[in-house]
């Protein structure tokens, strides 16, 4: 027996390519346009043959630098070291960038002072880091009765990391966990 799949153009996403199209010598069609030589100065509206002839007679391409524009803009430039170019300040920009991370940090309501200033010190070095910290206090059993005893030591964790972070999320009770999301200043 032979099943039928098909699936509608809205469920199929084409992979996209993070940099925009651009149209490079024979890839441009309209004429006429408005051409700017490799140095910067315009050349004037020209014929997409003139301006084809006039990059190749350089050994350079003709690139498409503004298609909306009427006429359309191209300049005479070389496209591989211009992606090249491109590439590397894309890379140089990523490695530049810091992602935040969202870190948790788990404390129950009967917390000794000890493992207090440990979990509390573990914060301080995420918050240190640039990243966001999840305070999480669990409880268990019967503890959910007294969910004050669970805000109390939320609260001095605040306290305590008051001078690097500030609350973004303030505590909230959800289910037998209590959670507040800390941020760096």
């Amino acid at each position: 027996m032979v099943s039928a799949f098909f699936l509608s153009s809205s469920e199929i996403s084409p992979i996209q390519d993070s940099t925009k199209r651009v149209r490079v010598n024979r890839q441009i069609r309209i004429s006429p346009l408005r051409v700017i030589a490799p140095d910067g100065s315009q050349l004037g509206i020209l014929e997409l043959d003139t301006a084809l002839a006039q990059a190749e007679a350089q050994g350079l391409d003709l690139v498409e630098v503004a298609p909306l524009a009427r006429p359309p803009v191209v300049r005479i430039m070389d496209y591989g070291k211009f992606k090249f170019e491109q590439a590397k300040m894309a890379r140089v920009a990523k490695k530049k960038q810091h992602v935040i991370h969202l870190k948790e940090v788990k404390y129950r309501p009967g917390i000794d002072d000890h493992d207090f200033a440990t979990k509390t010190r573990h914060a301080r070095r995420f918050l240190e880091e640039g990243n966001k910290v999840k305070v999480t206090m669990m409880f268990r059993g019967r503890q959910v009765a007294h969910p004050e005893l669970g805000k109390d030591v939320l609260d001095r964790v605040s306290a305590e990391l008051a001078d690097i972070g500030k609350i973004e999320a303030d505590a909230k009770l959800e289910g037998k966990n209590m959670t507040m999301i800390l941020a760096p200043k």
